[in-house]
């Protein structure tokens, strides 16, 4: 796609404000992290500084810590935690057993909390009827995919679709079908939309970007 410098570097400007904005967004209901004009459709996506995320994170690493101690505790012969006497939990098999769930939980909660120190999936969606341009911006881990861009024009968006996807919870997922680039979504599959809520953005996405709308 070509753009003029000028509009290039106002992108940029919103960019970059939005992408700082991306990451502290944590006590901010989704209707605040929105913002829309007659021209300008801009929305902060809440990463994983999530409170849900913090809750599970701390009881995940608490209890990991407990497992690990208790087994520690038959393997030394001495009571590292009070509420569970060493002498009645004999180290083979049980303290093994528990020292390896211990373990495990450690490397689970260290990966929530780095997930959450990066806030790994914020972001935001800037669609821009002035310039012509969609910007869909995400936070990945470190690395090469840290920022996480995709820019296209208005032109190229052939329809908004949704689709749900099935588990244990059905979900609704957003997304934009690209011409030449197939869908690519705009929502995470754990955001708690509901089916009717999904379709009233969606709706309101597709009217604002003048395209048609599709439900799978």
């Amino acid at each position: 796609m070509r753009v003029t410098s000028k509009t290039k570097r106002r992108v940029n400007k919103i960019q970059f404000i939005l992408g700082l904005l991306s990451q502290f967004n944590l006590n901010r209901t989704q209707s605040s992290m929105n913002w829309r004009s007659e021209r300008i459709w801009i929305e902060l996506i809440m990463g994983s500084r999530k409170r849900s995320n913090f809750c599970w994170a701390f009881i995940l690493f608490l209890g990991s810590l407990g497992f690990l101690l208790v087994g520690m505790s038959s393997y030394l012969g001495r009571n590292l935690i009070s509420l569970f006497p060493s002498q009645q939990i004999i180290f083979f098999p049980q303290g093994i057993v528990m020292s390896f769930y211990g373990i495990a939980g450690l490397f689970i909660s260290s990966y929530l909390w780095c997930t959450i120190f990066w806030n790994i999936g914020s972001g935001y969606d800037l669609f821009d009827r002035k310039e012509g341009i969609v910007c869909i911006f995400r936070w990945g881990f470190p690395g090469k995919n840290r920022r996480i861009l995709l820019r296209f024009l208005i032109k190229d968006i052939q329809s908004i679709r949704i689709e749900l996807k099935k588990g244990i919870y059905t979900r609704p997922v957003l997304y934009l079908e690209i011409r030449g680039q197939g869908p690519i979504p705009v929502t995470r599959t754990d955001e708690n939309f509901t089916p009717g809520e999904m379709e009233e953005k969606a709706a309101e996405l597709a009217y604002f970007l003048r395209v048609p709308m599709e439900v799978f």
